[in-house]
This record gives C-alpha cells, sequence and structure tokens, in this order.
C-alpha cells in the first residue's frame, strides 16, 4: 500500500512557478513510477508527465515539456513537479499517483487527494 499526499499548490501569475511535492508512505514507494496528472473543471484527467522508479527516466506531456520538471528522491520518499512558464491553462488540480511508467490514468494504482494550481492572467 502506498498513500500519497500532495502540497504546494495555489495561486500563482502567468509565467511564474510553483513545485509540487508529492509525500509517499510505506516501504515500496521506490518501487513504482510515479505520475504527475491533472484535471481542470469539465475536461478529463490528463497526463501531466512521469518518472521511473530510479528517476533515471521522465516523460512528459507535449503541453509541457520544456517547462515542468519531475523529480524523485527515494530517500525521503517524496517526487516534485517543478513548473515553470506558467500559463492559465495550467490552471487544475494537479493529482501524483504511483505506478507503471505510462501516460495512462489507468496504469496507476494508487492516487493522492490532489492540490489546486490556479494561473492567473
Amino acid at each position: 500500500q502506498v498513500q500519497l499526499v500532495e502540497s504546494g499548490g495555489g495561486l500563482v501569475q502567468t509565467g511564474g512557478s510553483l513545485r509540487l511535492s508529492c509525500a509517499a508512505s510505506g516501504r515500496t514507494f521506490s518501487r513504482y513510477a510515479m505520475g504527475w496528472f491533472r484535471q481542470a473543471p469539465g475536461k478529463e484527467r490528463e497526463f501531466v508527465g512521469a518518472i521511473s522508479w530510479s528517476g533515471v527516466s521522465t516523460n512528459y506531456a507535449d503541453s509541457v515539456k520544456g517547462r515542468f520538471t519531475i523529480s524523485r528522491d527515494n530517500a525521503k520518499n517524496t517526487v516534485y513537479l517543478q513548473m515553470n512558464s506558467l500559463k492559465p491553462e495550467d490552471t487544475a488540480v494537479y493529482y501524483c499517483a504511483a505506478g507503471k511508467n505510462t501516460w495512462a490514468p489507468g496504469d496507476y494504482d494508487y492516487w493522492g487527494q490532489g492540490t489546486q494550481v490556479t494561473v492567473s492572467s
């Protein structure tokens, strides 16, 4: 079992930055790839990016590539999402998830409760 808690969301102006954290409980954290997803009002949950269990491999949605960076610290059971050059269309609830290193939400077994990110224009 893995429990996930996101933090770091908030209100930021266009062009600003935020760093989200996802703290995991459980000794098996390092066995899982970790993904970040987001969901805006009235829209489906969409893939943002993912990182392999070792942290060596990452992949991102085209919409955030070059602006967002995922990293993890297995010693701290934490994964991060650094978001730079934020745009109003990045406004959403952001979720971290533990599972396979894919873009598909169905491949992730555990989810956090989400943290709101709002980018003002």
